[in-house]
C-alpha cells in the first residue's frame, strides 16, 4: 500500500510493529532531551525512551531506557497520551509519551545517547523530528494528546494531533 496523506491509512484497523516510549524530564524551567546516537532518529535530539519490552508497562519501559539512556531515575512520572507513527516503507510505531518532574542521579553520556539540558522556552525544534514542534509544546504545557503522522523517512507528509482534557 502507499500511503501519501493519513486517510490513506485506516487507523481503525491499525497495529503498530512496535511500540515505545519518550520521556521529558522537566525540572526547574528546563526539559532533559538527548542526542540519540544509533537506531531509528540517530543524530537528532529526542527525549530519552525506547521498545516496551513483553511484559512491561509503558512507565517501566520509560524508566529502563531513561536509566540506560543517560544514567538517572526517573520520578513523577506521568503518562501524556500518544502518537501512532507510519512510515511509507510500512514500519509502523506507537509512541507513549511522559513527564517526569524529577530523577535521582546525574545525567551522563552513555553509547546510546549524550543528555542535553534545555530552558523550556528554547527547546532545539530544528534539531528534532519535523512534528515534535506541534505536539512537545503541549506536553511541556501539562496537557495530554493523542496523534498520528505520516512519515517518508524522517519527513512528515501528513499529521493530526488533539490534545485531550
Amino acid at each position: 500500500m502507499t500511503y501519501t496523506s493519513l486517510g490513506d491509512i485506516d487507523w481503525t484497523a491499525w497495529q503498530p510493529a512496535q511500540r515505545a516510549t519518550l520521556l521529558y524530564v522537566l525540572c526547574d524551567g528546563q526539559i532533559l532531551l538527548i542526542r540519540k546516537k544509533r537506531g531509528l532518529g540517530a543524530g537528532k535530539i529526542n527525549g530519552p525512551g525506547g521498545r516496551i519490552e513483553a511484559g512491561e508497562s509503558a512507565v517501566e519501559c520509560a524508566v529502563r531506557e531513561t536509566d540506560e539512556e543517560v544514567g538517572i531515575r526517573a520520578r513523577g512520572v506521568e503518562e501524556r497520551g500518544h502518537m501512532r507513527f507510519q512510515f511509507v516503507d510500512g514500519f509502523s510505531m506507537q509512541v507513549d509519551i511522559l513527564t517526569a518532574n524529577a530523577y535521582e542521579g546525574t545525567p551522563c553520556e552513555t553509547d546510546e545517547a549524550a543528555p542535553l539540558w534545555f530552558p523550556i522556552d528554547d527547546i532545539p525544534y530544528g534539531e528534532m523530528w519535523a512534528t515534535d514542534r506541534h505536539w512537545l509544546p503541549e506536553i511541556v504545557a501539562g496537557k495530554s494528546l493523542v496523534g498520528c503522522a505520516l512519515f517518508d523517512g524522517d519527513q512528515p507528509l501528513d499529521w493530526d494531533i488533539q490534545t485531550v482534557e
